[in-house]
């Protein structure tokens, strides 16, 4: 074994299980273990699951003919598999499928690793002190100047399709004041964009609302409040959330969408633009109500970019229901979809009630329908930025070219030599929009 014990992680999915990796990162690091790209020399490997479609899970049981081959050669490493997969697999069906896997454990039982991994190997660990909550592990977070912030996990909505329910549980919110602590912390250490994290992230409330400032504009003392508070700490300059859910978006969290730190764009998942389907989604609002939300949107901030989520070939979803989801996209003209071809989740209640029975090339054609709509609207919408300016955080500079986000969340590309822009914000004129890049020239 080498002086210190070497970790690989392997993460899948979305921000949230980026986020727990970075925590996993931080709990293995107090341990004094290094992080290593290289499986090979890892004495532990781990696994963070995404489960919420089929090839997401395929991916992980590919992995296993890899380390079928490596315990043969080092049968001493030490295999983990967390994350959704684990989390929603109750009767560990799913591990069958896993035969090298060492430890498989939800995602808040990563503070159980010190011991684990003691009993599993002695000679790697000296201490099997824990947490109770895996949130209050210090993450390890990946970029200096930009890190995600944890304020709520699992989800209360029951959507038929989904499987987060099962695999994190109900919703927790976290307290108040440790949220404002991890995010005083983040701007001590020079974090300039904070991105917030929750299953349906504008649903938080506080357990502990004696905490929020007397000064405290909105009355919730939910979401629209924990926003206000965190525009009140001084370093970070962009705050951005996901995802929201539409019934969530009250007046007071749209009013917010105006406080001065809030990034130019909203994440809004629509999932289908018909009634029935909806209904049949369990989501819990109509087109009509989504309409209603983004004119809200729309009206409190005119030039704001809309983002969504959209579900193509849902059972029984008909080519006309898909015709009403065409139209509602092109109604909200979204800047970006993250549009998925529906796979049944075992375990859901869509998977119980309802037939997959809209066929595979169908679901790819649709899905097709939006691409093709959404680079057609996302062109126009770049090319709207030509001749502006642009405030961009530099997320990295190589071979004489910056690039990063915008405050809509486009990515920006400019010429620059210096690397120490890196982590930093500044102005760029666009000149040139494609569909999914817009290029300039930093203004000095």
């Amino acid at each position: 074994m080498s002086l210190q014990p070497k970790f690989h992680l392997v993460t899948y999915g979305c921000q949230m299980n980026k986020n727990d990796s970075e925590r996993i990162a931080g709990l293995l690091a107090q341990l004094g273990f290094v992080e290593t790209d290289n499986e090979n020399e890892a004495d532990f490997i781990l696994l963070n699951t995404c489960s919420v479609r089929q090839s997401a899970e395929e991916r992980i049981y590919g992995k296993m003919k890899d380390y079928l081959l490596l315990k043969e050669k080092r049968p001493e490493v030490i295999i983990a598999v967390t994350g959704c997969m684990p989390g929603r697999d109750k009767k560990r069906e799913l591990k069958k499928r896993l035969r090298p896997v060492d430890l498989y454990f939800p995602t808040a039982e990563m503070v159980n690793l010190p011991r684990w991994i003691a009993e599993l190997r002695p000679d790697l660990v000296n201490s099997d002190d824990q947490e109770s909550d895996y949130l209050k592990i210090n993450p390890r977070r990946s970029s200096l100047s930009q890190g995600f912030l944890t304020i709520q996990t699992g989800c209360n909505k029951f959507c038929s399709y989904c499987v987060v329910p099962y695999a994190r549980g109900l919703e927790k919110n976290r307290p108040l004041a440790d949220i404002l602590q991890e995010a005083r912390g983040m701007a001590e250490s020079g974090v300039l964009e904070i991105t917030l994290l929750g299953q349906t992230v504008n649903s938080y409330r506080a357990s502990d609302p004696e905490n929020f400032s007397r000064q405290n504009p909105y009355s919730d003392k939910g979401f629209a409040a924990l926003l206000w508070e965190l525009n009140q700490i001084s370093g970070p300059k962009r705050i951005h959330w996901t995802a929201a859910h539409p019934n969530s978006m009250s007046d007071e969290v749209i009013d917010a969408l105006r406080l001065p730190k809030q990034v130019n764009y909203l994440h809004l998942p629509v999932q289908s633009g018909s009634n029935e389907i909806l209904s049949k989604m369990n989501r819990k609002y109509t087109r009509e109500q989504y309409l209603e939300i983004i004119a809200k949107v729309k009206a409190a901030r005119p030039e704001i970019a809309l983002g969504t989520d959209i579900i193509v070939g849902f059972s029984g979803e008909s080519a006309a229901h898909f015709e009403e989801t065409v139209s509602l996209y092109k109604d909200v003209d979204f800047d970006i979809s993250y549009t998925a071809q529906y796979s049944p989740r075992s375990g859901t209640l869509a998977c119980k009630l309802f037939t997959d029975d809209v066929p595979k090339d169908e679901k790819k054609r649709r899905w097709s329908v939006l691409q093709d709509l959404m680079e057609e609207t996302a062109l126009r919408k770049n090319r709207a930025f030509i001749n502006r300016e642009v405030s961009v955080m530099v997320e990295c500079v190589q071979n004489g070219i910056a690039s990063g986000l915008t405050g809509e969340m486009k990515l920006c590309k400019f010429p620059c030599a210096d690397s120490s822009l890196a982590g930093k914000i500044v102005q760029v004129k666009v000149t040139q929009a494609f569909e999914w890049q817009i290029l300039g020239d930093m203004v000095v």
